[in-house]
């Protein structure tokens, strides 16, 4: 797991057919920039807990669903220097 800030949300309405309308997110990594499925609706400032790999697919919803990053929790408190 990994934890992330979300910065705001992302629209594609533009996409593949096994996407879906799930909701997407633009979450800051360290200094890196990633879009993350959002499965929990976290809001932008929250710090989150993210999943990857085949753990991201399924927390999205299905295996067979093409995410390499999903949010699945919201943390309680975190400042982030910590």
């Amino acid at each position: 797991m990994k934890i992330c800030q979300v910065i705001k949300p992302l629209v594609a309405t533009n996409r593949i057919p096994g996407m879906q309308h799930k909701h997407l997110q633009v979450v800051r990594d360290g200094s890196s920039k990633l879009v993350a499925v959002d499965s929990v609706g976290a809001a932008p400032g929250d710090w989150v807990l993210c999943v990857g790999s085949s753990a991201a697919r399924e927390a999205a919803g299905s295996k067979e669903y093409p995410s390499d990053l999903t949010i699945v929790g919201i943390i309680d408190n975190w400042t982030g220097d910590e």
